[in-house]
């Protein structure tokens, strides 16, 4: 309880200073998808929908921090938070619509959507594994944060290579059958830019509201019961992120799986070929065969899904020297590959109606909160 209470205290200190006290900050971010298997999915889906072809393209926002407000604008959309008023606004340029919805109410959704989720699961049949006594999967999970010492530029600015790898491994306790999700970061950090503490000290005082809320809204003990390891996993994340210094100015994400639970390479690391739109399996093949089976396959197997390991017809043997290099590597399966990019730093101010709803826009209710 006196941890809780200091919090509490903290928490009410920061959000009382005036925003006076803060500067003005804003930003650009641009993020694009670079490869994996998911790129020659929307290609071909790209061919019968828009929407889907406009997935591929890169995507800007503008990020604004004026005191306790943050905007992040896009050509579509505006999402604006407000932690005096404990509000989320989000505007819809197609429309003209705009919703706002208060912390509370965001709470008391989280609340009504674990109800739901307890009555669901509780009027569920016993599972036959379960009813025979199986145990559930055994969860782990490992996150490692390595500081290569690599260095370059990154639009001007001197950055670092830091590598983030995270590992999530379910293994089915009779038959030890394993399947893992693995994310890795390949971020270059630079070292202070003049400012941007503005953007982390907001994401603190937002960190620390959005904290007490949920363990208001859910029992922390409930919530790692229901996946076995979360708290092991949570407080590691939290262990090796200390380790990362400066600002991210370029970040390289990628996330799919590997065999033996082994980390995803980096892009610096292993760079995914040029081609990295795979043939598609037709919808007979598909009707034949089950969907994750027919497309292993043709990407090459396991270790061709996101691009790492695949053959093409008539190709030559890799030099010998590149067959151990590769002997290193663990066979990859890249569903996406990321790109995230940080430009155009400003302390100029900004002007408030930027975090408003724009005149003649209307009003409408959040989804959800109608029910």
């Amino acid at each position: 309880m006196r941890v809780r209470t200091r919090l509490l205290l903290f928490t009410c200190v920061c959000l009382a200073l005036p925003s006076s006290l803060f500067a003005d900050f804003q930003y650009t971010e641009s993020t694009k998808i670079t490869g994996g298997s998911i790129v020659g999915m929307m290609k071909m889906a790209g061919v019968f929908s828009r929407n889907a072809r406009q997935m591929n393209e890169p995507t800007t926002t503008t990020i604004l921090v004026k005191g306790n407000r943050m905007a992040r604008i896009d050509p579509n959309s505006t999402e604006i938070i407000d932690l005096d008023k404990e509000t989320i606004t989000r505007i819809d340029n197609k429309t003209k619509t705009y919703t706002v919805m208060t912390f509370q109410q965001m709470k008391q959704q989280m609340e009504e959507a674990a109800r739901q989720a307890r009555e669901k699961q509780a009027q569920q049949p016993p599972q036959q594994s379960q009813s025979a006594g199986e145990e559930p999967p055994k969860m782990s999970f490992d996150v490692k944060v390595r500081n290569t010492g690599a260095a370059k530029q990154v639009a001007g600015l001197d950055a670092k290579e830091a590598i983030l790898t995270m590992v999530l491994e379910a293994e089915n306790a009779k038959t030890g059958e394993k399947g893992n999700l693995a994310i890795t970061n390949d971020m270059w950090m630079a070292p202070e830019i003049p400012g941007y503490s503005e953007v982390r000290d907001f994401q603190r005082r937002y960190a620390l509201k959005m904290g007490t809320m949920l363990s208001e809204a859910f029992n922390p003990a409930m919530l790692s019961a229901m996946q076995p390891g979360s708290s092991q996993g949570m407080a590691e994340l939290v262990k090796e992120m200390s380790k990362l210094k400066g600002t991210p100015v370029l970040q390289v994400m990628r996330m799919g799986s590997t065999a033996n639970g082994q980390p995803l390479p980096a892009a610096s690391e292993a760079p995914l070929p040029q081609s990295n739109s795979p043939e598609m399996p037709s919808a007979g093949e598909v009707a034949k065969e089950s969907a994750a089976s027919t497309i292993a396959s043709k990407l090459g197997g396991f270790g061709g899904f996101g691009g790492f390991g695949r053959k093409k017809k008539n190709q030559e043997p890799p030099p010998e020297d590149q067959k151990e290099a590769g002997a290193q590597q663990p066979p990859a399966a890249v569903l996406i590959e990321s790109n995230t990019e940080l430009t155009s730093f400003s302390q100029a101010p900004i002007d408030s109606l930027r975090f408003e709803a724009p005149a003649g826009y209307k009003q409408v209710e959040p989804q959800g909160m109608h029910q």
